[in-house]
């Protein structure tokens, strides 16, 4: 038996997200006794996932992420986790992890507990605590399956100190067949942020308060400074000022960086579920009564042009 745990990569670079489920991972193998399974696709450099708890790092070199549909990926995946005999599976709930885990729960008839915010509390039965209802609540569930997929949210979890431990890379190509889709990937269109949403630390958003696209230099400039993604509302995508891998909210992104400063945005309820995860909330508004600054930990009441040029000026002093 084996814990293994489903590795993305980004045009065969990771980035924290991958770590954060290898630390999820090792962290369950260690409380059952059961060896460290890694695996992802197209990797360019597999041995970068050494000495964060894998045994094994299985590398299906022939196969990208960017370029294999997601039914294929969670087939390939499923013979893989059944000839390593796993009985949990851990994986990012990313934009593919998402996809790809309710197709693997179908093709292993196991169980799967989406959105995991902490370790496992027990694990016969499996008690996981996850966020629901667009992040308003916390549902802790569980699962009396033998075996269980895992999605993690990303920057939820924390990452695992590195060590000297050397595991065993295994480059392999996939050799089964795969299905033959009606549907096939023509195009992908690559976001520019520096930092991803999934992966930031801070996120600095932006909405219409900002009242016109080429206004956005100083937020890129904030940003910059406090090595920080950018975001925006969805009135601001929709509007084609920022683009669309930029939206967090109901129904865009759904982040959990440690500070998000929004500047220029109310607070509707369908943004607030995008970003109440936070663990730090600064609302830059010149209303006071905006429905954001309820949810905030800190708030100013002013106008962005006037605020965030001196926030500018401060840290590029503070820095110097």
């Amino acid at each position: 038996m084996s814990v293994l745990a489903i590795i993305e990569n980004w045009e065969g670079e990771f980035k924290k997200t991958s770590f954060e489920v290898l630390h999820y991972g090792k962290r369950i193998s260690n409380e059952i006794g059961q060896e460290l399974i890694a695996l992802t696709f197209g990797a360019n450099n597999p041995e970068r996932l050494e000495g964060y708890g894998a045994s094994r790092i299985i590398n299906v070199s022939n196969l990208k992420f960017e370029t294999t549909t997601n039914n294929n990926l969670a087939k390939i995946s499923a013979e893989l986790i059944t000839e390593n005999e796993a009985s949990h599976i851990v994986i990012s709930n990313t934009i593919t992890g998402k996809t790809i885990a309710p197709l693997l729960t179908s093709n292993l008839n196991c169980g799967l507990i989406s959105n995991a915010i902490e370790h496992p509390k027990t694990h016969t039965p499996l008690t996981v605590k996850c966020k629901g209802f667009s992040s308003k609540a916390h549902i802790t569930y569980e699962s009396e399956n033998q075996q269980n997929i895992i999605s993690i949210v990303p920057n939820s979890i924390g990452l695992i100190e590195k060590n000297d431990e050397k595991s065993e890379v295994l480059n392999i190509n996939q050799k089964s067949n795969l299905t033959n889709e009606k549907m096939k990937i023509l195009h992908r269109e690559k976001s520019n942020e520096k930092i991803s949403l999934a992966d930031a630390e801070i996120v600095i958003s932006a909405g219409r308060g900002l009242k016109d696209p080429e206004n956005w230099g100083m937020i890129e400039e904030l940003a910059e400074l406090l090595n920080a993604g950018t975001a925006c509302s969805k009135p601001v995508s929709d509007m084609g000022w920022r683009p669309h891998s930029e939206h967090v909210g109901q129904t865009g992104l759904a982040i959990n960086p440690d500070l998000y400063i929004a500047i220029g945005i109310s607070g509707a309820i369908q943004h607030l579920a995008g970003v109440n995860s936070s663990k730090n909330i600064v609302v830059i508004n010149t209303d006071p009564e905006a429905p954001f600054f309820k949810a905030a930990n800190y708030g100013i009441v002013g106008d962005a042009f006037v605020v965030v040029p001196k926030l500018i000026a401060a840290l590029k002093n503070f820095k110097n």
